[in-house]
């Protein structure tokens, strides 16, 4: 299969892109990105490119599976309007370069809790752009909705407490639908989901999302 993934240089899109290339599965992974990836690997084709214009990349959209986990902070992006173009116009682009382009089978991680009504600003757009994908009407369409993610080396100091706190009450038998989940288990959660033979939408919440990356290639 040919894999193509928007939000490469992210945690969750780093392991993607780790695993699938590693996989036998996979003869070709694009990657779309701002800066090339320092990797080497005879799989992987880079395409730099600027997302504010389709019109010079969507043609290359072209293959088996889309994975889409591009995502920024209110923080890093400085603004709500800001963090919006890459959250959810990026990611609408590349979803309708896809679907342009006849790839079938569209892998999108969206959030817990997201809703289109949410008075949450991040919620809301997260919900807005999981109806907007899904109107692109894909051959199979998998959402995945995880809750707090677990990165590698992670630099935010909130997201780091918090997931300590949250794993301590785990222990105690507390939180469970709020689990840390480990970037490189959703990634292979994502993977898996790919292997699978169906058609329709699929939404995977955070607990089924660990049994996802337990799955054998059906």
């Amino acid at each position: 299969m040919k894999a193509l993934v928007i939000g490469a240089t992210g945690a969750t899109g780093k392991d993607l892109v780790k695993q699938l290339l590693n996989d036998k599965d996979f003869e070709q992974v694009d990657v779309f990105v701002r800066k090339p990836l320092n990797i080497e690997n005879e799989k992987l084709k880079t395409h730099v490119v600027d997302f504010e214009k389709p019109e010079d990349w969507k043609d290359s959209v072209k293959g088996d599976v889309a994975f889409s986990c591009l995502g920024t902070t209110l923080k890093d992006a400085g603004s709500k309007e800001a963090q919006r173009k890459v959250d959810y116009e990026y990611q609408f682009q590349f979803a309708k370069a896809a679907k342009e382009n006849n790839v079938e089978d569209y892998i999108l991680v969206s959030a817990y809790g997201a809703n289109p009504q949410s008075k949450i600003f991040y919620s809301k757009m997260k919900g807005e752009l999981e109806d907007a994908v899904r109107k692109l009407h894909f051959n199979k369409i998998t959402i995945f909705k995880p809750g707090m993610l677990e990165r590698k080396d992670s630099e935010r100091s909130g997201e780091v407490l918090g997931s300590r706190i949250i794993k301590f009450a785990n222990k105690l038998g507390l939180l469970e639908s709020q689990k840390p989940l480990p970037t490189d288990v959703l990634a292979k959660a994502m993977i898996n989901s790919s292997k699978i033979k169906s058609n329709g939408y699929s939404s995977i919440k955070l607990g089924n999302i660990f049994g996802f990356a337990e799955k054998t290639n059906e």
